[in-house]
């Protein structure tokens, strides 16, 4: 149990007391998380049939109050898969369902994957966010723009071509009225160079916030809303901690970034949606409030910033 929470029954992962509705802003449910094809560690030698890896992670997903999630894109493969993971949603013939559990998606490329160039997004772009809206949709399936950003650390592609696709996909953002979904890892300075030279707007989530005060400030100053993650239980993360306790109630939002991440005390293993409650519960902990308090107005600050 975080440190702060008051004991409850066992309903929810960890037995934090009754399920709230909680709303996981930040997640990928694509098959090759699932199945761990996407972990930097190489995939498993028989690797489940992600059907079934989804239909428990769905189903834990809503016995713990997580009702709402976004399944967010990396690259054309991938944000073309969330796309059609959301729209499965509720078909009862499709694995994609859980009792009261709704699902968005967003488009993105990611910075490790930026030396593609965003162009290799244009047709699922054009089909999904360049169309009008048919008069039979009553809630739009593509809800942002991103993962996208900066990340200096791996490198993956080279730096040149990650801040151009990053700015590429900033103005995309703003042309199509979508929230914009940024990665940064220790790329502070052109990360905010960029969103402020490209006229980012207060639909900007700053995802699996990293930063300290100092960080978080400048991002806030810009109109961005962060994002808390399982680093926010670390042991050593009491700079986000710090962040996630200055931040105002209205521009905050909580993720598991799943399958990576996990929270305390599920570190190092696979992470899934279920476990937003203690990411929840670590960010109330370090602002002295409950958590129902951060379920709720993360909850609303997430269907704000995405439009829902």
């Amino acid at each position: 149990m975080v440190a702060g929470e008051p004991e409850g029954g066992p309903a929810g992962e960890g037995g934090l007391g009754p399920v709230v509705e909680w709303f996981d802003s930040h997640c990928h449910l694509q098959g090759r998380y699932l199945t761990g094809e996407d972990r930097r560690g190489g995939s498993p030698a028989e690797p489940p049939a992600p059907e079934r890896v989804l239909e428990g992670v769905l189903a834990r997903a809503s016995e713990a109050g997580v009702t709402r999630l976004i399944t967010v894109g990396t690259d054309a493969g991938t944000s073309a898969e969330a796309v059609a993971l959301a729209r499965a949603m509720g078909r009862a013939d499709s694995p994609a369902s859980a009792e009261g559990v709704r699902i968005w998606a967003t488009i993105g490329l990611h910075p490790h994957d930026a030396a593609a160039g965003v162009a290799s997004l244009d047709s699922l772009l054009a089909a999904e966010v360049d169309r009008p809206p048919s008069e039979s949709e009553t809630d739009r399936t593509v809800v942002g723009i991103g993962e996208c950003g900066l990340d200096y650390h791996y490198d993956h592609s080279p730096r040149a071509a990650q801040r151009e696709a990053f700015a590429v996909q900033v103005d995309l953002a703003r042309r199509h009225g979508l929230a914009l979904v940024v990665h940064t890892r220790e790329a502070w300075g052109d990360t905010l160079d960029i969103l402020r030279s490209s006229g980012a707007s207060d639909r900007t989530v700053i995802h699996c916030f990293t930063g300290g005060p100092d960080e978080a400030r400048r991002c806030l100053e810009l109109g961005a809303t962060l994002s808390f993650s399982g680093v926010v239980t670390f042991k050593n993360a009491a700079d986000v901690r710090e962040a996630a306790a200055l931040c105002p109630l209205d521009r905050l939002l909580v993720e598991t970034d799943s399958p990576f991440l996990a929270p305390v005390p599920h570190r190092g293993s696979t992470n899934e949606p279920s476990r937003v409650p203690l990411v929840g519960a670590a960010v109330a902990a370090s602002r002295g409030i409950a958590s129902t308090v951060v379920a709720e107005a993360a909850t609303r600050n997430t269907c704000r910033v995405f439009g829902l």
